[in-house]
């Protein structure tokens, strides 16, 4: 299989997941569990349950065990848009090429869609029955996505960069920012893979953190990329959106051409860290080519 296959293939498969976790909760209240359901499901890469099912799938776990963690965390990611893009955050209209959830839904029941989100995803983590994860795997997974998730991780990185806003900031400030925000929740999702699968993923865990650290970086990298070259119809974001909020950018910083030099050398650190777990016997190749595709994606 292909890699873009592979991608549509893991991507449908945590999307019948995400579904099957949601779903129960329409009786509960129709309106908020649409939301949800918009804000989860709507379109994306699915980048984070990919990282999720290709470092688990390298250990040897079952794809089924890896739907929870999977699921869980794009859960969170999911909720992490909603909020985003709220009036008084972000502000913004359009998200993968359709109006934001606040948009459609309204600003009420986009706050608690994105709260329920955040949720479900720890319920889901505590609560599904995961083959051959034992409850101690299970404690550390839920921890790593809370410290991913929380102040030491994607909000407190969304807080750095609101305070920013406006600001001419370092470059050092600047991968501080994106480390949290973006690179944090990568990084849980490379983890929650390795955590999966016991003992053997934890000992791999320090070459796949340089992994996930680099990869999350050239992530934003490219974002800010994208935000200068890219249209709004292959993006599905409203264009030059960093630079009417005043936000530092890499291409602003470094320009265009050093901002995707420093994308490529992020790709190749990475990579590097991969060529160790070679090494020991271990199938990267769905790594590999994610890390390609984060630095060579046009949306």
């Amino acid at each position: 299989m292909n890699f873009v296959a592979l991608m549509q293939a893991r991507a449908e498969r945590v999307n019948q997941a995400l579904l099957r976790f949601i779903t129960p909760h329409a009786l509960q209240n129709t309106r908020v569990v649409d939301a949800m359901q918009y804000g989860a499901l709507l379109g994306g890469k699915r980048l984070r349950p990919f990282l999720v099912y290709a470092t688990g799938e390298m250990f040897g776990v079952e794809l089924q065990t890896l739907d929870i963690p999977a699921a869980a965390v794009e859960c969170i990611h999911a909720y992490s848009l909603i909020h985003d893009d709220l009036p008084a955050m972000d502000d913004d209209a359009l998200r993968r090429g359709q109006p934001t959830c606040h948009i459609k839904f309204g600003e009420a029941h986009a706050i608690l869609a994105g709260d329920a989100l955040q949720t479900l995803a720890f319920s889901i983590l505590s609560n599904a029955p995961m083959s051959g994860v034992e409850i101690q795997q299970r404690l550390a997974m839920i921890s790593e996505l809370a410290q991913a998730s929380g102040i030491a991780g994607m909000c407190g990185g969304q807080a750095l960069d609101l305070a920013a806003e406006g600001q001419r900031i370092t470059l050092e400030m600047l991968e501080r920012i994106h480390s949290l925000k973006t690179g944090a929740l990568i990084r849980a999702a490379v983890r929650l893979g390795a955590l999966s699968a016991g003992d053997k993923g934890r000992r791999a865990m320090p070459l796949l953190d340089i992994y996930a650290n680099n990869i999350g970086l050239a992530f934003q990298v490219q974002d800010d990329i994208l935000d200068v070259v890219g249209d709004t119809a292959t993006t599905g974001k409203s264009q030059g959106r960093d630079m009417q909020l005043g936000k530092s950018t890499y291409p602003a910083l470094l320009g265009l051409e050093q901002a995707r030099k420093k994308a490529q050398d992020l790709c190749a650190t990475a990579l590097e860290a991969l060529g160790e777990l070679q090494q020991t016997a271990l199938d990267t190749s769905a790594l590999e080519a994610l890390a390609h595709y984060i630095i060579k994606r046009d949306k």
